[in-house]
């Protein structure tokens, strides 16, 4: 008797995992040579546990979770580093010839061959995510560089280690530790690698979903090489130690283009180093995708496309304002549209769009350049911040002489903004003529989707939902997982408040009005605020009430 197997996407929509509508837009636009799991992972339908789950299934291959599991290191010397990160594959137990084996791709034929020849045992394999093996390799293959490390000679003059080639050389200990240390941020889809010099140990964290995590602690007499190493990396002098210190610069991980700035701080204990990573491949270029309501992306979507004024976006460092602005400027762009940013720094360089560096020690501040902007001939200026009352003002004018003028301003919410504006000076009659929308935006962690799981809301939560005129019966939760890293968290999405500047907010503007007559007039023509949005993705199951009440305050 045969038996046929079922097809994957069947198998994914008979789990509830898949829409019929989703499976066949999948199909019709994935290249030919891309399997379907890898398309509806990237298009975000499912997860990797997901699929993971339903390959068990469907091949009969066991899947393994590798957070906790008890590896003999003894095993990674069978398995090459170089195949084990090329093939993501990881060696579990070893039981008479056989070796058992976690792979990302156990349906890989041709691998499975080339390690029975080159290891002679016999291979049996079990299902991983790639992101449980990538952390895999990541613990126990790069273990001897920091073995190589922590019996160093004692820390080493800064003026000396500048003659030394182990600071460039690749194969040298302390950059291969500065490139796994890299490495293992971006696998973990860190936003920031923190290098923290303390008394006795340097302690290295990573900011995952907005959190900082520590990552490993180093000792103490490693702290002046990594220091030299990477700010060798961002080509900044190594022997000054005693003022902060700004670079940049690039690597290619796993064949992807990664930009990290970096800077540095003196403190009592040496210099901390931060570490801002840039997925120059992940960039969201897609409003969509930024986590915009639907009433919301419509309102803002009105904003972007009118011909002249000024949108703001307001929110703290890392509340995604600079994504937003890219997003918008990636919608405006095509051929008949000349587009000139001034920033500082240039984040993300967008083809087709000319984009500044500001530059103080030559005089290039933001007010300069908006002002030399100007006679480039623009149609959408974007501003990266307004810090003064000569950049607002400067602004100010392009939007009135007919071009669009996109920034970002640092206040707790729209309404807030007005009021700064104010307070820097600008005259009223002139921010009423400009000024169309404020969009305030926060950065909040969604619910893991691999351990997610109803929960009844609790009396508080259900008063909470009340006071904001919302009703909530289930709450959605996660437990904590490997995926998640056992936090029940897993990404970011972004909340928004959209503020129309209406003929009624004019006139209070005008007359100068407090600020709770602004929120009165902004709740009247039915804005939606921070906590109204963060409490809707609750109710979709996106975010939990926690998550909200962290970055928006009930009122």
């Amino acid at each position: 008797m045969v038996v046929t197997r079922k097809r994957l996407g069947d198998l994914l929509i008979e789990s509830g995992l898949l829409t019929d509508e989703q499976l066949m837009v999948t199909l019709k636009d994935k290249p030919r040579d891309q399997r379907l799991g890898d398309a509806l992972l990237q298009r975000g339908y499912i997860t990797e546990q997901q699929l993971i789950e339903v390959l068990e299934f469907q091949i009969g291959i066991p899947h393994v979770n590798l957070f906790r599991y008890p590896f003999d290191p003894k095993l990674f010397n069978i398995v090459p580093k170089g195949l084990a990160k090329q093939k993501m594959i990881v060696p579990l137990k070893k039981d008479g010839d056989k070796l058992f084996v976690a792979m990302a791709d156990p349906m890989d034929y041709n691998t499975i061959e080339d390690l029975r020849l080159s290891t002679g045992f016999h291979i049996e394999t079990a299902i991983a995510s790639k992101d449980d093996i990538t952390r895999t390799i990541t613990r126990y293959y790069d273990d001897e560089i920091f073995d190589d490390l922590l019996f160093e000679e004692p820390e080493t003059p800064l003026e000396q280690l500048q003659q030394q080639e182990e600071l460039i050389d690749q194969d040298s200990p302390v950059v291969r530790l500065v490139n796994q240390i890299i490495s293992s941020a971006v696998s973990m889809k860190a936003s920031d690698i923190h290098i923290d010099p303390q008394e006795r140990q340097v302690v290295i964290r990573f900011r995952i979903d907005g959190k900082l995590q520590t990552e490993r602690a180093l000792p103490k007499h490693m702290q002046a090489m990594l220091l030299a190493r990477i700010k060798i990396m961002g080509n900044l002098n190594i022997t000054e130690s005693r003022i902060p210190q700004d670079g940049r610069f690039k690597v290619t991980i796993d064949f992807r283009p990664i930009d990290l700035r970096l800077s540095t701080l003196p403190t009592v204990f040496g210099e901390k180093i931060v570490m801002r990573i840039l997925d120059l491949s992940s960039s969201l270029n897609d409003l969509a995708k930024l986590g915009f309501g639907e009433t919301n992306l419509q309102r803002f979507l009105v904003e972007i496309e009118k011909p002249n004024g000024i949108i703001l976006i307001s929110g703290p460092t890392g509340s995604g304002k600079s994504s937003t602005l890219y997003a918008a400027l990636n919608r405006l762009n095509n051929e008949d549209v000349n587009i000139i940013t001034i920033e500082d720094p240039v984040e993300y360089q967008l083809e087709g769009i000319n984009q500044i560096q500001v530059n103080p020690n030559v005089g290039l501040t933001f007010a300069a350049g908006l002002r030399s902007i100007l006679r480039q001939d623009p149609d959408v200026v974007m501003v990266g911040e307004i810090r003064d009352k000569e950049t607002v003002e400067i602004a100010i004018r392009a939007s009135l002489t007919g071009h669009l003028v996109l920034s970002t301003i640092h206040t707790n919410d729209s309404v807030a903004s007005i009021s700064r504006l104010l307070e820097m000076g600008v005259e009223p009659f002139l921010l009423t003529a400009s000024l169309n929308a404020i969009v305030a935006q926060r950065l909040i962690r969604r619910v893991c989707r691999d351990c997610g799981t109803r929960q009844p809301a609790t009396e508080r939560e259900k008063a909470i939902f009340s006071k904001r005129g919302m009703t909530i019966d289930e709450i959605h939760r996660g437990s904590g997982c490997a995926a998640c890293n056992m936090t029940g968290y897993r990404g970011r999405i972004a909340i928004h408040e959209v503020l129309i500047i209406n003929a009624e907010m004019r006139d209070a503007i005008n007359k100068e009005a407090a600020p709770t007559v602004f929120r009165e007039i902004a709740e009247k023509s039915k804005t939606i605020f921070l906590i109204d949005d963060g409490l809707e993705k609750v109710k979709q199951g996106i975010t939990t009430t926690e998550e909200v009440l962290r970055i928006a305050l009930i009122e």
